[in-house]
């Protein structure tokens, strides 16, 4: 079972967030809370497997509660993810930075928030899809293409790679490309084995280092 603390200053939507993660039968909600600094206070007492928190809450803000619990130097760092309205290039860059390992908007479905939460746990990292294809095109001009080129991977790898720098997720690929859930993950694996990457957003960074595809 996968615990989960939800921060969030409103009452509504931190019960819209328990309702949610609630129907998982992996997930459980163990901790509320309604603003920056609680929200540090119980992380650290009950220490829960990700944390859920809004980026404006009274306080102390979502960044700066995810650097508090994530961020560099922190000895024994949670794994938080950023659940939102603001789409915002800055909030995106300063909650990643801050050690965040996802970007969740809030109209964003319950399918998606759930998959952000159990990769946040796998040490994965996953991004709306209205918001990954802008962050990966500023990394563009920064991220150095990969050693190993494209033509490594086989023709599907390569149209899932693609679709993974566009944003999509597992569930998504396999709709899109009429394929399994299970194939579309064993896939993925294989990509990351030949790429020498660790998570979905290094195989973004590496599709858009090779120019894959446009922004």
């Amino acid at each position: 079972m996968i615990t989960i603390m939800v921060a969030d200053d409103q009452e509504l939507v931190r019960a819209s967030l328990r309702v949610i993660l609630g129907d998982a039968p992996d997930l459980t909600v163990i901790a509320e809370a309604a603003d920056g600094h609680e929200a540090i206070r119980l992380a650290r007492r009950l220490r829960p497997d990700v944390c859920l928190l809004d980026i404006r809450m009274p306080g102390a803000d979502g960044v700066e509660v995810t650097r508090a619990l994530a961020g560099p130097g922190v000895e024994d760092p949670l794994r938080v993810v950023a659940v939102t309205a603001f789409g915002l290039d800055e909030y995106v860059d300063g909650a990643l930075r801050a050690g965040a390992k996802g970007y969740v908007l809030k109209d964003a479905g319950p399918a998606l928030l759930v998959e952000a939460v159990r990769a946040a746990h796998a040490g994965q990292a996953l991004l709306s899809p209205s918001v990954a294809p802008r962050l990966l095109a500023r990394l563009r001009d920064v991220v150095r293409p990969g050693r190993v080129p494209a033509s490594r991977l086989s023709p599907r790898e390569n149209e899932i790679t693609r679709a993974i720098a566009r944003g999509r997720t597992n569930q998504e690929i396999a709709g899109e490309l009429y394929i399994s859930l299970s194939t579309v993950k064993g896939y993925v694996s294989g990509i990351q084995g030949k790429l020498g990457v660790r998570n979905r957003t290094e195989i973004a960074a590496w599709a858009w280092g090779q120019r894959l595809l446009d922004p």
